[in-house]
């Protein structure tokens, strides 16, 4: 048995494409750029800076597991 073929409406077919993105599609991206952009201006309210990195911990953990 043949599966139905769907055909594309005439009006998308003229020569013009119409694409729609939902309003999210294009806020998003915006609040996320707006976000670190402030971030970068004002690093001090970034609280994530500490005085000691939080890598250093876990690299020393795996130091001493790969010693064993």
């Amino acid at each position: 048995m043949s599966a139905p073929t769907h055909t594309r409406p005439p009006q998308a077919t003229r020569g013009g494409v119409d694409i729609r993105l939902p309003w999210w599609a294009l806020a998003l991206p915006v609040l996320a750029f707006v976000t670190l952009l402030l971030l970068i201006l004002n690093p001090a309210e970034a609280h994530a800076a500490a005085d000691e990195p939080a890598l250093a911990p876990l690299l020393e953990w795996l130091r001493q597991l790969t010693a064993r």
